[in-house]
């Protein structure tokens, strides 16, 4: 027997797979979903969203990318997995992705049939789009000014095609790596730690969905995960599946804060918020109702 069967769970509430199914849209992830789909629905150029490791940027990328009609949008979604890349390869990458067929090897070529593909599309009266997550690691001035020469592709009236990078907060700086493409973004967003309130609906709506018809947490574990995780949603992760886990050993009914404390401490995050116990905010603004009313109902769930 596992945890699993312990706890009558259908499958792991927290792995930390990037599964679409148990995304949760807490207020400030709904709030960026919001702002990212309208920079794309307004063919904005570029918008980018900045995060911290595991604060659900992958997760919200591939929320948004399956939020794109594909009768109304050419939309991909890459991540990139090294910095190791030229512009002749992003170039041709960018291509296949927005339908360019038999792509060819030299760069006057690839730009020139991109280009064409894209004034298709508009044709078609679709909007290019393309989400690169990591983008941090696109961190060649080459690779900005290739990005920046994309966004200069336009007809009269718009922008032919739209980039939306999800990336660490040192995304900011290789985009100043060419200052006219910084200049151009035009929406930016930055994901901050959960609060302790968003913690608990995170771990409930997560359980929830996992199968579990009752409360497994006792109610005074969760500001205890809200301060060992920092309110960061992997770390969030790690701790309640690792207290499951150490609670199914204990045959206990539910975790407790022993079993929180002791979890903390094996992962040295207890340690580590000792050193510098400084907590995220306590307070998420609401969701603007005013942007929120700018992006169709097409994208809502």
């Amino acid at each position: 027997m596992n945890y699993l069967e312990f706890y009558n769970l259908k499958e792991e509430p927290f792995s930390n797979t990037p599964d679409s199914r148990f995304y949760y849209n807490s207020p400030q992830h709904s709030k960026a979903l919001v702002r990212l789909l309208y920079a794309a629905e307004s063919m904005k150029g570029l918008a980018v969203l900045l995060g911290d490791i595991g604060t659900g940027k992958t997760t919200l990328a591939r929320r948004m990318f399956e939020s794109l009609p594909e009768e109304e949008y050419e939309a991909s979604l890459f991540v990139i997995v090294h910095s190791d890349i030229t512009p002749e390869w992003l170039l041709k990458k960018i291509a296949l992705q927005m339908g360019v067929k038999d792509v060819e090897k030299d760069k006057i070529s690839i730009l020139s049939s991109l280009t064409e593909r894209l004034f298709k599309i508009a044709e078609m009266n679709k909007k290019a789009v393309v989400l690169i997550d990591e983008a941090q690691m696109l961190c060649k001035k080459e690779l900005m000014e290739e990005l920046r020469g994309l966004l200069n592709i336009e007809s009269e009236s718009k922008k032919l095609i739209t980039f939306i990078l999800f990336g660490l907060p040192e995304l900011e700086d290789v985009l100043k790596m060419d200052e006219p493409l910084a200049h151009r973004v035009a929406l930016k967003y930055r994901l901050e730690p959960f609060t302790e309130e968003t913690t608990k609906a995170y771990i409930e709506h997560r359980l929830k969905l996992a199968g579990a018809y009752r409360s497994l947490f006792e109610p005074d574990t969760y500001p205890l995960i809200h301060r060992y995780s920092r309110g960061n949603p992997r770390r969030i992760n790690i701790i309640c599946d690792n207290c499951l886990f150490e609670s199914f050993l204990l045959k206990l009914d539910k975790v407790t804060k022993k079993v929180v404390e002791m979890v903390a401490e094996d992962f040295g995050f207890k340690r580590e918020y000792e050193e510098s116990p400084s907590t995220p905010s306590k307070r998420e603004d609401k969701i603007d109702i005013e942007l929120e009313h700018l992006v169709d109902e097409k994208f809502k769930e």
